[in-house]
């Protein structure tokens, strides 16, 4: 099985007629997403690679079931982008779009939450579902995910959409296949974090494993400490944690904006404590996430 997306998964693309968006669409297409619109204002009528192009989402919705919606807008139109996709009763947004105030991501989380939708990034390359779908621009052209991404049973969750794709490729090289890997967005405020989303890995019966890459900065690795502990997660957790040479340089970013060590629990060190006492395995470098996973499984 796999979490959030399936082959029949319906999807838009708002600011389709963008310059990222139109190569998006084609690597979209191209692994066999269902798109079935997309959406730029004033320019309804058009197409992108077939797909008709309308001028709200409403007028999509009208026609034809939306489960999904990637927004790849600039960043002052994202919270309206997003605000209309919730409103015309799409639940899952994907937002891929970066630097947006963080007041306004805030409001996003906050009507998606009172609408029943859910929000992965912003910030982020979206969801890929081996051998389902992919929804954004996780792992490129269809050829390089299908060869990175392998249907399995490891869940992975990464603040990186980059890394997402290098834990996925190491892991299909051990023979490890995915359930579903998100690429949760590198922001300081996300609409799913690994907690939020370790729910919905824990009801898949077919992932038995977790593998995530994480970095300094935020609260998100406590959260998830905190959660597998107190829920007995029954799903074996392995983390690599990026960074730790900022350890000794607090205030510092590298990377992501969430990336900002403003205090102790920030910083690398903590994450890796908290973390390993809450039983999750902690890979000294990306390669070694495969064997963790597999000493985690009995294998």
């Amino acid at each position: 099985m796999s979490i959030l997306i399936t082959a029949d998964t319906t999807c838009i693309i708002q600011g389709i007629t963008g310059r990222e968006a139109v190569s998006m669409t084609r690597e979209c297409l191209d692994y066999g997403t269902k798109i079935v619109g997309g959406v730029t204002p004033g320019r309804g009528g058009r197409d992108v690679h077939g797909v008709p192009v309308y001028d709200t989402v409403e007028a999509i919705a009208k026609k034809t079931r939306v489960d999904a919606s990637v927004i790849s807008v600039p960043p002052a139109f994202a919270r309206d982008a997003a605000f209309e996709a919730i409103e015309a009763g799409v639940k899952l947004i994907v937002i891929v779009t970066e630097n947006i105030p963080r007041f306004e991501v805030a409001q996003m989380v906050e009507l998606a939450a009172l609408r029943g939708a859910r929000i992965i990034g912003p910030n982020c390359l979206g969801v890929l579902s081996p051998g389902e779908a992919k929804i954004g621009g996780l792992g490129g052209r269809a050829v390089d995910a299908r060869k990175a991404f392998t249907k399995g049973r490891v869940g992975v969750m990464s603040r990186s959409g980059g890394m997402t794709t290098e834990i996925c490729n190491t892991l299909s090289a051990a023979g490890l296949g995915q359930s579903t890997a998100v690429s949760i967005g590198g922001d300081a405020i996300i609409g799913s974090s690994y907690a939020e989303l370790m729910p919905l890995f824990e009801a898949d019966p077919e992932t038995e494993a977790i593998a995530i890459y994480s970095e300094p900065g935020g609260r998100m690795e406590a959260d998830l400490a905190r959660w597998v502990t107190e829920n007995k997660s029954r799903l074996p957790v392995v983390a690599f944690m990026a960074g730790r040479f900022m350890d000794a340089m607090p205030g510092m970013r590298f990377g992501h904006a969430g990336t900002i060590v403003e205090g102790k629990a920030d910083t690398t060190a903590e994450k890796i404590e908290r973390m390993r006492a809450a039983g999750i395995g902690v890979a000294e470098r990306i390669e070694d996430i495969p064997a963790l996973v597999k000493q985690k499984l009995g294998r």
